[in-house]
C-alpha cells in the first residue's frame, strides 16, 4: 500500500521561470516535510515522468502552456535531485506522447535538449537522457493513420504485467476499443481472468518516480493530473482499453445515445476502422475522404459525444487505475514488490487547462503548485480546487475501494491539504462531463 495522504498546496504568480518554481517546489517539499535526500541516493535510477501529451493545443499550433508540463518545472526538479544525489547517478526524462504527437516539437518547446547539456556539464558524472516510451508513431491526416513507423524500444524493454482478476477491468462488460483500429488486439489482453500492460521497465526499475502531471480536464474520465498521467509509461497504447463498444442499453459506454441512429453510426465508424486495417493502402487515400464525409452526417467530435468521451465512460478509469496499481506493485522483472516503489508527484497548476482536454484544453491562469507521495489524495485535493467533486470522479472515489492491488492506506476524510486548500477555482469541464462533475455549494 502506499502511504502519504498529506498533499501541499503552494500558490503563486501564473508566471513560468525556473527561480519562481524552484521556490514552490521546496516550499511543497517543507509542506510534505520531505527532503530530496530523504526519497533519492548518489547512484540513484530517477525518472521523471511530464505530461508530454502533444506538442500544441489540437486547433491552435501557438498554445502548449495549458497543454504539457512546462519546461521550467522539469528542469526544477531534475536539479534539485541532481543535487540531492551529489551529481552521480541517473535522471531519465520520459513519457510516450499521443501516438500521432510530434516528439521532437514537444522537446524543443521545453527546452529538453538544453537541460541535458547544462546538467551533463554541471554534473559530469551524472548520465541525464530523455527517452520517448511509444514503440511506433503515426502521421495522421483528418483523423485517420495514413502511415505508421516502428521506434526503437526504450532502454531497458518492456516489461507485461498481467494483473489478473486483481484489475478494475474484472468483470467489466466489453468489447474494448483501444487507441488503435484493431480492436481484437486490445480485447485479447483483456478478458475474464486476464488483463495485461505493457510497461517501460526503466518505470518499474527508477529508485524514485517522480510524476510531473499538468492539472487539466479530461474527455474520458473528468480529469487528468497524477492518476492519468501514467498513461505515458505504457510503450504500446493499443494495450490500453479506453471505452466498451455500443450504447448503454447494449452495455456499451461508446456515448450516451441510444437507438438506431446511434447503433448505426457507432457500427459505420467501427466498419470504417476495420476496413482501415485491411486495406491500408487505399485507406491513405480515402480516409480522409471518408472522415470528412462522416463527420458531415455524424457531426464533429468537438460537438458530438462518441468515442467514450463523456461522463458514463465506464471503461477509462478502471484502465487508469490498473496502470497505477501496476507501477505500485509490481518490479521490472513482473514480479509482486516487497515494498511500494518511491514515488513523489508535483503537479503543474501554473497555467492549467480547462474545457475540452486534454488536448483542446483552454488556458487556465491558477499559479499553482502540489505535491504529495500518493496519487490518489494529490488527485482528490485537486479535483476540489478545480471546483469539481471528486465524488463524481470514478476513477478518485473508486481509487479506495481497490482491495487486491490497493492504492491507498487511508481514509478519504484523512487527506489534509497544507498549509491549506484555499479557495477553488471554478474549471470548465469536458463538454461530455457539463453538469455531472461540478461541485454544488
Amino acid at each position: 500500500m502506499i502511504s502519504g495522504n498529506r498533499v501541499a498546496v503552494v500558490r503563486q504568480e501564473p508566471v513560468y521561470s525556473v527561480v519562481g518554481i524552484r521556490a514552490s517546489v521546496a516550499q511543497a517539499m517543507d509542506g510534505l516535510r520531505l527532503s530530496w535526500r530523504d526519497v533519492v541516493f548518489p547512484g540513484a535510477k530517477v525518472v521523471l515522468k511530464p505530461n508530454f501529451i502533444r506538442q500544441s493545443h489540437t486547433h491552435r499550433a501557438g498554445e502548449w502552456e495549458a497543454i504539457i508540463t512546462h519546461g521550467s518545472l522539469v528542469e526544477a526538479v531534475a536539479r534539485e535531485v541532481a543535487e540531492a544525489m551529489g551529481g552521480e547517478g541517473t535522471i531519465t526524462v520520459a513519457d510516450g506522447p499521443q501516438t500521432d504527437s510530434d516528439c521532437e516539437s514537444i522537446c524543443a518547446r521545453v527546452g529538453i535538449d538544453t537541460l541535458i547539456r547544462a546538467l551533463t556539464k554541471d554534473y559530469p558524472r551524472l548520465t541525464c537522457q530523455f527517452v520517448d516510451l511509444r514503440r511506433e508513431v503515426w502521421e495522421v491526416r483528418d483523423g485517420v493513420v495514413v502511415q505508421r513507423r516502428r521506434l526503437a524500444d526504450a532502454p531497458g524493454g518492456y516489461t507485461e504485467i498481467d494483473l489478473g482478476r486483481a484489475s478494475s477491468l474484472e468483470g467489466k462488460t466489453g468489447p474494448f476499443y483501444g487507441a488503435d483500429y484493431d480492436t481484437r488486439f486490445t480485447q485479447g489482453h483483456h478478458l475474464p481472468g486476464r488483463h495485461r500492460y505493457l510497461l517501460a521497465r526503466l518505470a518499474l526499475d527508477a529508485d524514485l518516480f517522480v510524476n510531473l502531471p499538468k492539472l487539466k480536464t479530461h474527455k474520458k474520465v473528468g480529469i487528468t493530473i497524477s492518476l492519468k498521467n501514467l498513461v505515458g509509461i505504457n510503450g504500446d497504447k493499443n494495450y490500453l482499453p479506453h471505452f466498451s463498444m455500443g450504447p448503454p442499453n447494449q452495455g456499451g459506454d461508446e456515448s450516451p445515445y441510444v437507438g438506431i441512429g446511434a447503433a448505426i453510426r457507432s457500427r459505420s465508424i467501427h466498419a470504417f476502422k476495420q476496413a482501415m486495417i485491411r486495406f491500408p493502402s487505399a485507406g491513405r487515400h480515402l480516409g480522409p475522404l471518408v472522415r470528412r464525409a462522416g463527420a458531415h452526417m455524424f457531426g464533429r467530435t468537438e460537438a458530438v459525444i462518441r468515442s467514450g468521451n463523456w461522463h458514463g465512460n465506464d471503461t477509462a478509469w478502471r484502465m487508469v487505475l490498473d496502470l497505477n496499481a501496476a507501477l505500485f506493485h509490481y518490479d521490472g522483472c513482473g514480479r509482486r514488490r516487497e515494498r511500494p516503489a518511491q514515488y513523489l508527484s508535483i503537479v503543474d497548476g501554473i497555467i492549467a487547462g480547462e474545457g475540452d482536454g486534454p488536448m483542446e484544453a483552454d488556458a487556465k491562469p491558477c499559479g499553482l503548485l502540489l505535491a504529495g507521495t500518493n496519487p490518489v489524495a494529490v488527485d482528490l485535493v485537486g479535483a476540489t480546487l478545480m471546483g469539481f467533486d471528486w465524488r463524481r470522479i470514478p476513477m478518485i472515489r473508486e481509487a479506495f475501494s481497490l482491495k487486491g492491488l490497493p492504492l491507498v492506506d487511508f481514509l478519504p476524510e484523512d487527506v489534509k491539504a497544507v498549509p491549506e486548500l484555499g479557495k477553488p477555482f471554478q474549471f470548465r469541464p469536458h463538454f461530455g462531463w457539463v453538469g455531472h462533475i461540478e461541485a454544488h455549494p
